[in-house]
């Protein structure tokens, strides 16, 4: 009896370190940057790590900017970005390569305390730029208004920027690397506003309609709510072993259904527009 559970042991191993050895050969690669991006590639990077036995996908922010920046250098296998490369000065664009994971939308957050749900874009413009400094002005409480960005870098600000700031420059104003620290000031400071990908938006904030448009994924999908950008994954050339492998993974039709639309991000297949870096929209 002991030799056949011997004999048994010894097999259950051998199929143990074969399953494994067919899933991964210990490569690990690194990935880096857009924040608004992070939460669902750390997620499918869990999820991959948890088929493949033995991979490593270790998954940081620290803004577009840096993202574009690392995968140029060649820090990282990949850098995520809210922009595109042609987007960022100093970015050699020609020599990366876009991987579209998914759209982003992006909208202006409020704290609880304001009382306005919409605004015009004229509007929101003057909030940033503090032609308009209590919220009283726009329909709401007697509150001076408290703004809040995200730091120079940030995809989400440059989207943001493209879209509501018609060139105009925001006031000097308190900045923040981290999405999630942005919601948590705009929560907790009476008269806060400032904007977050949707896939942030939670019970603790306010988001607000434009020109009666409200923030929806189905308003993205149309361009009918502008404020929205796609989620790139760029590598510097083609990519090669786990990196192809992960962004095959991230751009398949399982993950899109599994963890993009359930994160709050849109999949590439629900856009019924395209838009290219000039910002022109065409109809599929």
């Amino acid at each position: 009896m002991k030799k056949l559970l011997g004999i048994l042991a010894a097999l259950s191993l051998t199929l143990l370190v074969a399953c494994g050895a067919q899933d991964s050969n210990g490569e690990s690669i690194t990935a880096v940057g857009s924040s608004a991006l992070q939460p669902l590639v750390e997620a499918a990077a869990e999820q991959y790590q948890s088929d493949h036995l033995g991979v490593f996908i270790n998954v940081q922010g620290g803004g577009s900017g840096t993202g574009l920046s690392q995968i140029q250098q060649g820090a990282v296998e990949i850098g995520n970005s809210d922009l595109f490369a042609e987007e960022k000065a100093g970015i050699k664009a020609k020599a990366l390569t876009d991987h579209r994971v998914a759209v982003v939308g992006i909208t202006p957050i409020v704290n609880k305390s304001v009382g306005v749900k919409d605004l015009t874009v004229t509007q929101l413009r003057q909030l940033f730029t503090g032609e308009i400094t209590n919220w009283k002005q726009v329909g709401g409480k007697n509150l001076p208004v408290v703004v809040v960005n995200r730091a120079q870098g940030s995809g989400t600000r440059a989207t943001f920027e493209k879209w509501v700031m018609n060139g105009r420059q925001p006031l000097a104003a308190q900045e923040q690397d981290s999405t999630g620290m942005v919601r948590s000031i705009v929560a907790s400071t009476p008269g806060a506003v400032s904007y977050v990908a949707f896939s942030y938006v939670d019970q603790t904030v306010e988001t607000i309609s434009l020109d009666g448009i409200a923030p929806t994924e189905k308003n993205v999908t149309t361009n009918a709510w502008p404020i929205w950008s796609y989620e790139h994954m760029y590598t510097k050339g083609k990519p090669t072993g786990l990196t192809k492998k992960f962004l095959t993974y991230m751009q398949s039709s399982r993950t899109q259904k599994r963890l993009v639309a359930k994160m709050g991000y849109i999949p590439m297949t629900a856009m019924q527009v395209t838009r290219d870096v000039q910002g022109n929209v065409v109809r599929k």
